[in-house]
């Protein structure tokens, strides 16, 4: 088999093991000596585990998560894709993205039960933010959008999906790469599944809150 194509392949495989490493399930037995599937919402993600694990935790676990997100991709830039490979440089680096996540989502190492997602999308996000000229302004916009939903309303999912659904828009918007595009189509439908039953109770009006005010305020002291 050709090098450039086992090496997109070992990229490929790479991300989905390095987003599957389950930050928040580490960092709950390491803590607390629990698993964090068992309490709270259940979810291996950052919003989990600033409820469970506590702020300083909790900051801890969606750093390392948007850390995945990022260097899955940088990775996949500066080490796994060489010129002239089979597939375009833009397309392996969305498929390595869309594998992390996955990874996060469906973690191979806990029976494929993960988080959300969010965090280490994010992550990826970021790292694009840095590779392609005008995707700064997706994560500027994204990140803007998510704390205006959040602070007034406290809705962490509300906030997520809102925003996902927003991100292929703004790339069109922005006239950016049909395969960048396509990729955050993708994101935005992997969000929408794992946050089906968050969604189910948004429109029930039962879904759980944060007190932003005593959030930020424990946060930042």
């Amino acid at each position: 088999m050709d090098e450039k194509i086992i090496k997109l392949l070992l990229g490929i495989i790479f991300s989905y093991i390095l987003g599957s490493i389950p930050v928040a399930y580490i960092f709950g037995k390491i803590t607390k000596g629990i698993d964090l599937r068992q309490h709270g919402s259940g979810n291996l993600g950052a919003t989990n585990a600033f409820r469970i694990l506590g702020r300083g935790t909790g900051a801890i676990v969606l750093a390392l998560d948007i850390l995945k997100g990022a260097l899955a991709v940088l990775l996949a830039k500066y080490i796994f894709y060489q010129s002239g490979a089979l597939i375009s440089e833009n397309l392996f680096l969305c498929l390595c993205a869309i594998t992390t996540v996955s990874g996060h989502n469906w973690t191979i190492f806990l029976g494929f039960k993960g988080g959300k997602g969010i965090a280490t999308s994010l992550g990826a996000l970021i790292a694009f933010a840095i590779i392609i000229d005008r995707f700064v302004w997706v994560v500027i916009s994204i990140i803007f959008l998510w704390l205006i939903i959040f602070i007034p309303t406290g809705i962490v999912s509300l906030a997520s999906v809102i925003s996902s659904i927003c991100l292929p828009v703004i790339a069109i918007f922005l006239n950016l790469p049909k395969e960048i595009a396509a990729f955050l189509i993708i994101l935005c439908s992997l969000s929408m599944i794992r946050h089906n039953t968050n969604i189910r109770r948004l429109l029930q009006k039962n879904e759980t809150r944060f007190n932003t005010r005593n959030f930020f305020s424990k946060l930042f002291k």
